[in-house]
């Protein structure tokens, strides 16, 4: 009998009751799969391969001259607050499937909902998957992406932190010994491949 794999969440600080969730590949897609909005799915799908913030996510929306078909470029002042900048500038690596999902975004009409919109919407399509919404939130794919490609790419740490605009200190405490199996591993593949 196969036993089904526990959430993982990270705490953002060792005290906190705040928990953020970061996905299994197979929960991904059963979340995914559950969308029934075409923007809505582009727009998982953009946060999820670009590893962006939500809020550089929508500055992007209003500024896609930030992508130049390859790489997104993110400066000091775009989308992030001073306490987060880690460096002047970064920029964005996306494999082949995230410059698809970066063309289809900025092909959207429709924005991005409100922080809180996209949490109900996250909890809502989760619960229709049957999965435990424990820590969905619009962080969760940013934490999910950058933990796939830490557990797929450790030899890459140094481009993963550089594209996410993190410290070493930062990804080590968040990012690395996440209980990913290795079937998770196998099926993050159709995800990352081509990465780097």
């Amino acid at each position: 009998m196969r036993v089904k794999p526990s959430p993982i969440t990270k705490k953002a600080k060792p005290n906190s009751k705040i928990v953020t969730r970061i996905l299994r590949p197979g929960e991904y897609k059963s979340i995914e799969n559950e969308i029934l909005k075409m923007h809505h799915r582009v727009m998982l799908q953009a946060l999820l391969y670009t590893g962006m913030r939500y809020i550089e996510l929508k500055r992007l929306q209003q500024n896609p001259k930030w992508f130049d078909g390859e790489f997104i470029k993110i400066e000091v002042g775009q989308g992030v607050k001073k306490h987060q900048i880690r460096m002047n500038e970064r920029y964005v690596r996306l494999n082949p499937l995230g410059k698809m999902a970066v063309m289809n975004f900025l092909g959207l009409k429709e924005d991005l909902p409100s922080n809180q919109t996209w949490r109900e919407n996250m909890i809502r399509w989760a619960e229709s998957a049957n999965i435990d919404p424990i820590g969905l939130c619009p962080k969760t794919t940013r934490k999910t992406w950058e933990s796939w490609l830490m557990y797929y790419f450790p030899d890459k740490a140094i481009q993963i932190i550089m594209s996410q605009g993190h410290t070493g200190e930062i990804a080590l405490k968040h990012y690395l010994n996440m209980p990913f199996t290795d079937n998770d591993k196998r099926e993050m593949e159709q995800y990352v491949s081509g990465w780097i």
